[in-house]
């Protein structure tokens, strides 16, 4: 056997017994048959360990089969750039080593999702009788839970209009004071402005309530109480194998998933669905945001709602790359809603990352990656036309169109967009804003 002195940390022998004890506590578990959400937490520390004891050993843990002594990882050579290079996805991180960006594919597996596929673009056609939006066509919503029980519910403005249906909005400033340095008056006022802009996309103040949870929290007896229920049903063990709590995390952090998990259930909101618990709720999110919801769909069968749905969205790529990170305080790293047509241009040629070559006859000879290309990515998002976006492809695979070419496209196809949203958001007042914030009956037929 290995004999470890001082740190156990970097010894096969401890990592052998953490794995044998950590089996005994899956095995446990399942025969008092606990609660699933805790025998899911105890399962993925088990795969994890032994992720951790093949790296160390070479060799796969056996149950009764301690490590020799000469256990050392196998030399395989050199690796291949990023590959053994894992994305970091949870709530308040997110990056990754490849120029194409987070593998989503992985991220499925991971998070226990379902692709969207064709079959499920074209029953939204069908169901919805209109051209599905260009983000459900380009896979940019890439995944979902539980989705197809809630065609009726999907919130978003364009499912808005098609399926004449209400929609939630929270907006979460007490995460931001958790999580930020910034005082609780920075973090409202940030939530308001945050909510012009929402506006400004069109919402239908008839159907449409934004609430913020330093105001609502304290108005709506009927949400506390989801809280609390949540509260009771998922435990501290949970919520650290979930999102990674520590010790020294505050106790905000801790109790503040109930609070994002209490709008997916409808009775939150009884000046919307009365006393109603049965409406099923869908919400549309970057994958990031997961892990909320799949605590929250482990909790509402246990007190008495229906599952959320999810229907996850791929992340928007910071200028500089997909492996780069948007900041705010980088006004290079992104184009922002506050910018002049002359900002939009001149940080698109000056920062946009390309997938060209470095000359122009190289690019003609052999052509381009869109896949790495930030301009291409941003015209995914933002080019209405598909035969357009595909011949762009097309033309900037082969060599025939230039990055600077296709920069032009980008900077004209974002410089109205932004423009006429700038010109929205001019027009939505304080009493606008007020309008939209205050809890009342929303006009809808479910």
């Amino acid at each position: 056997m290995t004999d470890c002195q001082g740190d156990g940390a970097g010894c096969p022998m401890d990592l052998y017994e953490k794995l044998n004890a950590q089996g005994d506590k899956v095995r446990a578990l399942k025969a008092a048959k606990a609660e699933k959400a805790d025998i899911d937490v105890a399962v993925q520390l088990l795969l994890k360990l032994k992720v951790d004891y093949k790296q160390m050993t070479g060799q796969d843990y056996k149950a009764g089969c301690p490590p020799s002594e000469n256990s050392v990882p196998p030399d395989n050579g050199p690796a291949v750039d990023g590959a053994d290079d894992e994305d970091t996805v949870d709530p308040w991180n997110v990056s990754t080593t490849s120029a194409k960006g987070v593998d989503y594919d992985k991220l499925i597996v991971r998070f226990g999702s379902s692709k969207i596929d064709k079959e499920l673009v074209d029953r939204i056609e069908k169901v919805s009788g209109q051209k599905p939006h260009r983000f459900l066509r380009r896979g940019i919503f890439f995944s979902h839970s539980l989705i197809y029980n809630s065609i009726s519910s999907y919130c978003s403005r364009w499912l808005q209009d098609v399926f004449d249906i209400p929609l939630v909005i929270q907006m979460t400033d007490d995460e931001k004071y958790l999580w930020k340095d910034l005082t609780l008056e920075e973090c409202h006022r940030f939530a308001v402005e945050n909510a012009k802009d929402i506006i400004a996309c069109g919402f239908d103040i008839n159907k449409t309530f934004i609430f913020s949870d330093l105001d609502y929290m304290g108005a709506s007896p009927e949400f506390y109480r989801n809280v609390v229920k949540i509260q009771k049903h998922v435990t501290f063990n949970q919520v650290k194998g979930i999102f990674g709590f520590t010790d020294s995390d505050c106790i905000g952090k801790i109790s503040f998933p109930a609070i994002q998990a209490a709008p997916s259930f409808s009775n939150s909101f009884p000046q919307i669905f009365g006393g109603r618990k049965d409406t099923q709720c869908l919400i549309p999110c970057a994958i990031d945001q997961d892990p909320y919801f799949r605590m929250t769909r482990d909790v509402a069968p246990r007190i008495g709602y229906p599952k959320p749905a999810l229907l996850h969205s791929t992340f928007f790529p910071a200028l500089q790359g997909a492996q780069t990170k948007m900041s705010a305080s980088d006004a290079n790293s992104s184009i922002f809603l506050t910018d002049t047509p002359k900002q939009i241009k001149n940080k698109i040629n000056k920062h946009a990352f390309s997938g060209g070559k470095d000359t122009v006859e190289e690019h003609r000879k052999y052509g381009g990656n869109p896949d790495v290309d930030v301009s291409f990515m941003y015209l995914t998002f933002f080019l209405e036309d598909d035969e357009q976006l595909e011949k762009i492809r097309q033309d900037y695979t082969s060599g025939a169109l230039l990055t600077g070419e296709l920069k032009k496209i980008l900077i004209e196809t974002l410089q109205p967009m932004i423009a006429q949203h700038q010109e929205r958001r001019k027009q939505v007042t304080d009493e606008i804003v007020k309008q939209f914030m205050t809890p009342r009956p929303l006009n809808f037929n479910i």
